[in-house]
């Protein structure tokens, strides 16, 4: 008989490989309705007055003149056998594009998390010991942060920090300067929306019946809320962990743009308005990859948090 932890494992592997799949086939559709030739990506956009005979070549060499099936199908060999093709505007394998640009956006958006944390716990816990008008504050803070679109919180900060101030560098740099402004726009917005959904879990925790019997053993307040009510308000973040990374990768794409800085999100963009489709389909099909591996990591810390949610 098969232990239930297999079963979970089974079913995490299955459903990452339909996700996959689903993503690879809504990228080859979507992008053949944009319109315009593929063949004048290849050959280096619709300004290179590439001859008619040149474009039939490159239609040929690439499967473009194969019918749709057959380049459908061949498309899914290709990536099931790890072959993400060759950019048609980098003139670059696609693996080898990738590896320069995920380390940038993987920096940009685990630090954009880890902050985004920090700040809704801290707003949760001022909070709880603010009273009635530290809670009403903190949950009007996370109403404003979590609705604003990060390219108005972009341009606002740049405005303050760069231009008026002059304290930060408008672009994203190399340095740690450089990546204040992109780490707090992603920021922001997602610590608002994590801070509400702790606040209302920890004041729930922090005045439950385990909350209770804590103060009767001679627990401090302080110690109720460090010991219980903070690892019960963690746990809605963790669950919610696996969609947060997946919109900040998407919230990269304006980020990235804005400030100037290499990454998967610009690139994306980019790559998109080349219809360059072996780097479109290699690039959503990493940040599929990344969302299906953060979302089973943030299943497990919530096993591990919650004992009542253990596997059998």
């Amino acid at each position: 008989m098969i232990p239930g932890a297999a079963w979970w494992v089974l079913g995490k592997v299955v459903g990452g490989i339909f996700v996959l799949w689903a993503v690879a086939t809504a990228i080859f559709f979507g992008i053949r309705m944009i319109p315009g030739d593929p063949a004048e990506a290849i050959m280096g956009g619709p300004g290179s007055q590439a001859s008619a005979e040149a474009l039939a070549a490159a239609r040929a060499e690439y499967g473009l003149d194969d019918p749709l099936a057959v380049q459908y199908f061949s498309q899914l060999w290709r990536l099931a056998t790890g072959d993400l093709g060759t950019s048609y505007s980098l003139k670059s394998p696609v693996s080898t594009v990738l590896g320069e640009l995920v380390p940038p956006t993987l920096t940009l958006a685990v630090l954009a998390l880890l902050v985004a944390w920090v700040l809704a716990l801290v707003l949760a816990v001022l909070s709880m010991r603010s009273g009635r008008l530290g809670a009403a504050v903190a949950s009007g803070l996370e109403i404003v942060s979590a609705a604003v679109p990060h390219f108005w919180l972009a341009s606002v900060m740049i405005m303050l920090f760069a231009t008026t101030l002059g304290w930060l560098p408008p672009v994203s740099t190399n340095s740690a300067a450089g990546l204040v402004l992109p780490v707090a726009t992603l920021a922001l917005p997602l610590a608002g929306f994590l801070g509400q959904v702790m606040r209302d879990t920890m004041e729930a925790a922090h005045h439950s019946s385990f909350a209770l019997s804590a103060r009767a053993r001679g627990e401090s307040e302080t110690g109720v809320l460090l010991r219980h009510s903070i690892r019960h308000a963690a746990l809605p973040g963790i669950a919610l962990s696996g969609w947060a990374f997946g919109s900040l990768l998407s919230g990269a794409v304006v980020v990235e743009s804005i400030f100037a800085r290499p990454g998967l999100g610009r690139s994306l963009l980019s790559a998109v308005s080349a219809r360059d489709i072996p780097l479109v389909t290699g690039v959503a099909l990493l940040s599929a990859a990344a969302y299906v591996a953060i979302m089973a990591l943030s299943d497990v810390a919530e096993r591990v948090a919650d004992p009542r949610m253990a596997l059998p």
